[in-house]
């Protein structure tokens, strides 16, 4: 056959939501609800639309399905500092449990910077179903702002009027006291976080309160930064204080603190007991290992989660504080005072 005479090809058309609802016997809705909420279909009639997506080859419109549901099957997660491992297990199991519905999760970086998280979660926001605002640093009124328009829930902080995920302190402090205290120290020096963070203030208050209950000196001291680097630059003034023991406001902190404390020619824990906060991966990996006190942070991640997606489903409800249990974890980094036998 000569070159002009060959058959012109034709690009055959991308299946629509109508084709497969012709094909499955279903309305166009029915398919539009299995691909996009499932849940609100019965399983088999979701299989067969899924079965029948798949044969006519059906890719889903986000866009149009947006327009359609408002509905962007996507939930916002914001950490006060994505280098820290710390934010690990949160990612993973808010991740999990949006999986599970159908959502995905988006990660936004807010620096340590309460300017940098603000605009970042206004951004974010627009394009969410709701919002998870890990440590965050903005003012209160700022949060209350930004729960006016969508689902937000916060992880390590209370604020008036929004659902919290707080790990609370207490317990975990109270038994690194105990332990301390009954190991000979009589005085501990706190190692604080940003001056911006609700949760070092609020360990602070712990270790505060469980020191006086146990009739040992406590002393505060501020970091530059809750890094490794921050902990370095702390080691002068604790090994000045005096202090036999020092609770950190994280492991990354304590991490820093030891290395450069070791550095200096001071044992740890014979010269000075070192007890770090929320156990992340690795907090064993230092010698000595790290004792931390164990924040739970996966299930903070998985109750957060769950609270916005419960929230879509559900009749309105009063906004909730979930507190879940800290817990100390020895490891070799704590031990007896130095001047006891």
């Amino acid at each position: 056959m000569p070159a002009d005479e060959a058959p012109v090809q034709t690009k055959k058309a991308k299946a629509t939501i109508y084709d497969v609802a012709q094909q499955a016997g279903v309305n166009p809705s029915t398919v539009s609800r299995a691909l996009s909420n499932p849940g609100r279909v019965s399983p088999q009639t979701r299989r067969l639309v899924e079965i029948t997506a798949g044969v006519l080859n059906f890719q889903a419109n986000h866009s149009a399905q947006v327009l359609q549901t408002g509905s962007t099957r996507m939930l916002g997660l914001l950490v006060s500092d994505i280098t820290n491992p710390n934010f690990f297990g949160i990612l993973r199991e808010a991740g999990r449990v949006a999986t599970q519905q159908q959502y995905s999760v988006v990660l936004g970086n807010a620096a340590e910077s309460a300017a940098t998280e603000l605009s970042a979660a206004r951004r974010l926001i627009k394009t969410v179903d709701g919002l998870i605002l890990v440590s965050p640093r903005m003012s209160e009124s700022n949060l209350q702002l930004l729960a006016a328009t969508k689902k937000v829930v916060a992880i390590n902080r209370e604020v008036s009027g929004i659902d919290c995920v707080v790990p609370d302190p207490d317990r975990g402090v109270s038994q690194a006291v105990r332990f301390l205290a009954g190991n000979g120290h009589q005085k501990i020096v706190f190692a604080a976080g940003p001056e911006m963070s609700w949760m070092s203030a609020r360990r602070w208050d712990a270790v505060s309160d469980a020191c006086e209950w146990c009739h040992v000196t406590a002393e505060r001291i501020e970091s530059t930064s809750p890094t490794i680097d921050g902990g370095r630059k702390l080691a002068r003034t604790i090994k000045a204080s005096g202090a036999t023991a020092v609770i950190t406001h994280n492991d990354l902190m304590a991490i820093g603190l030891m290395h450069e404390l070791q550095g200096a020619g001071m044992a740890v824990p014979e010269a000075i007991s070192i007890v770090g906060f929320d156990d992340i991966f690795g907090a064993d990996f230092t010698t000595p290992s790290l004792s931390s006190i164990r924040s739970p942070l996966g299930e903070c991640g998985s109750l957060a989660a769950g609270l916005i997606l419960n929230s879509f489903a559900g009749t309105p409800q009063e906004p909730k504080s979930l507190m879940v249990d800290t817990e100390l974890v020895i490891r070799g980094s704590a031990g007896p005072a130095r001047s006891a036998p």
